[in-house]
């Protein structure tokens, strides 16, 4: 009697835990082999800038098809010369640049020293140093 009982409890919580509408049967998904395709990398690019405000003046340009890149950039240096720099970079070669300067360089003339506003007072020496101990100072345990 209490097999029946507790197969009828087992029987009606298997109906309770079903979900209506579910497949039988499991959809497999279908095999796709993946392919990695890497497409031929190219771009062109450049830009410059000239900021009188801020003292900015630079460009740069650069362009690359597949491995091989060449491109150039230049920028006005704080001494008043431009700095160009024509680099490639490929496989075979790796990475090259040519950097030259134009111009010449400018360089203010060296002002006079200023006097401090408040004259300089003696500071008070310091104290002399304590001794410390060495190995000289020590005496073994008898």
């Amino acid at each position: 009697m209490f097999a029946k009982i507790a197969l009828a409890v087992l029987a009606l919580a298997a109906v309770a835990c079903a979900e209506p509408g579910l497949p039988l049967v499991a959809a497999v998904p279908a095999y796709v082999k993946a392919v990695d395709y890497h497409a031929r990398p190219h771009y062109s690019f450049n830009y410059g800038v000239n900021d009188p405000h801020t003292g900015d003046h630079k460009s740069q340009s650069e362009t690359r098809d597949g491995d091989y890149v060449k491109g150039q950039y230049s920028l006005l240096e704080a001494d008043g010369t431009t700095r160009t720099v024509d680099y490639t970079a490929d496989p075979h070669h790796g990475f090259n640049a040519v950097v030259s300067k134009s111009g010449h360089a400018v360089h203010p003339a060296p002002s006079g020293l200023r006097r401090p506003r408040h004259p300089r007072r003696p500071v008070a020496p310091l104290p002399p140093p304590l001794p410390t101990a060495t190995t000289a100072n020590l005496q073994p345990d008898s």
